[in-house]
């Protein structure tokens, strides 16, 4: 029997939700949420408490969104009705509000299953209110010092969250990250980990951003025999002798084919699967390896587990194609936040371009918002020195505008191919002129310029609203 307060939450909650969007207030993808847990703070706790499929949570640094949607097409084609908050509401509000609009007024949820991108600091308090039968930890880098604090700190909040997990429950873990695969350590959950092998991906280019560096158990800094970005790669403690933790499900090879697609060939206990992803870059192979090492925890069948990835389409703002209408220009979006994922979403834009043709013609959008991180000296950490000599056309935008221009002038792009248009309706409309026919526009925006753009996009009737998506 569902108590009155929570019925009243509910009510109130779906109320909400209908204004926001009818009076033009946003999706409804937050407040609800927000709302409803002022009249009753376990409305998520009893909603989802009644799953028959129990609840997946996935959180970490930079992926979530991707990969929970990867899942989330897998569950569907598996034809298990899931609850997702698919526009990327992932503070407990939003996590609230998902549950609340796929509920009846009577408090039975419409789903099989619960699936939640969860924020960094906000997975303790999910996987106590939501009790998961299955936890994914993607990554865990530096990123809005002012919201999270350093690395260490997350982490130690994830491990007492994990340690309260039961036996039955299951975490997947990026074994690749000493911070997250030490996660695993003396659970009493069942730990499955999965990684990538193929050392022909090995790269020292980035290694001045990487967070973890030093040993979690004894201090002494790692010894690394691969490093595929930041601290992400195969290491091993000389003092203690901790190491990287075998993976149960392995990406063996993998073939990256510029900024269209990549092939993965992955081996786990019993099989191994091949995929053409229609993604590009190694960090969205990586998005798409966790992807598969839920559905194989989940019991899918390991063919409609490639049959979604290859027929997958990126989420929002996270390598969306976009046609600047019937007949425009095609523009790629790429979201940009913290230095890892800049400086592979730069690497992927320039890989296999020669280093002196310049070719590239981008749109930077950088805002300072609280979403987006107050701090923008994270610039300074991400690679764009990669671009140097590969740009033709680069137009900067946002709030913190001259900052990029400056980062990008310090970088070696060659300040005559640099335009500054703050305003970002006009910067869109200026770097689309300057675009050759044929060409492509690579849009690199942050969190809430990713959402002005969108806003301005489907005022352009080129898109649709996010939350529609």
């Amino acid at each position: 029997m569902i108590k009155p307060a929570t019925l009243a939450a509910i009510a109130l909650g779906k109320v909400a939700s209908v204004l926001s969007r009818r009076l033009r207030l946003g999706g409804g993808t937050t407040f609800p949420g927000t709302l409803a847990r002022r009249v009753d703070a376990d409305v998520l706790r009893v909603l989802t408490s009644a799953l028959p499929q129990g609840v997946a949570l996935l959180s970490g640094t930079n992926g979530k969104t991707t990969t929970t949607r990867m899942i989330a097409e897998i569950l569907r084609r598996n034809d298990l009705r899931t609850l997702h908050n698919r526009a990327g509401a992932n503070l407990i509000g939003g996590l609230t509000a998902t549950a609340l609009a796929n509920s009846r007024l009577s408090g039975r949820l419409n789903a099989d299953i619960g699936l939640f991108e969860t924020d960094e600091a906000a997975l303790p308090q999910a996987v106590a209110e939501t009790q998961p039968r299955l936890v994914i930890v993607h990554n865990l880098f530096r990123d809005q010092l002012d919201r999270y604090g350093e690395v260490d700190t997350v982490a130690q909040a994830w491990r007492k969250a994990l340690a309260t997990l039961p036996p039955d429950a299951t975490v997947i873990l990026n074994t690749d990250d000493p911070a997250v695969a030490d996660l695993g350590d003396g659970l009493a959950a069942q730990v499955c980990y999965y990684g990538l092998d193929d050392a022909r991906h090995a790269s020292a280019a980035t290694a001045h951003i990487a967070d973890s560096q030093f040993c979690r158990r004894c201090g002494v800094r790692y010894d690394y025999t691969l490093t595929f970005y930041a601290h992400i790669g195969h290491y091993a403690c000389p003092q203690c002798g901790s190491r990287r933790p075998d993976p149960h499900i392995r990406l063996a090879r993998l073939d990256l084919h510029g900024a269209e697609c990549s092939d993965m060939y992955v081996t786990y206990p019993g099989g191994a699967i091949e995929v053409r992803l229609p993604l590009p870059g190694l960090y969205n192979a990586l998005n798409a390896l966790a992807a598969i090492a839920a559905g194989l925890t989940l019991a899918i069948p390991p063919a409609r587990i490639r049959a979604t990835l290859e027929a997958f389409s990126a989420a929002f703002g996270r390598i969306e194609r976009v046609r600047a209408g019937q007949d425009g220009a095609t523009m790629l979006i790429a979201l940009i936040k913290n230095p890892v994922g800049a400086s592979e979403t730069v690497r992927m834009l320039v890989g296999g371009r020669q280093a002196d043709v310049a070719a590239l013609h981008t749109l930077i959008a950088i805002n300072d918002r609280f979403a987006d991180g107050t701090d923008v000296s994270w610039l300074w950490d991400a690679d764009f020195e990669l671009l140097a000599g590969r740009i033709s056309e680069a137009t900067v935008s946002g709030i913190r505008a001259a900052d990029m221009a400056v980062r990008l002038k310090y970088a070696g792009v060659d300040p005559r191919r640099i335009t500054v248009v703050p305003d970002l309706g006009a910067a869109l409309d200026a770097a689309l002129e300057s675009l050759p026919p044929g060409e492509t526009l690579y849009i690199l925006p942050t969190y809430t310029a990713m959402l002005d753009l969108r806003a301005e996009l489907a005022r352009r009737g080129w898109v649709r609203q996010f939350w529609e998506d």
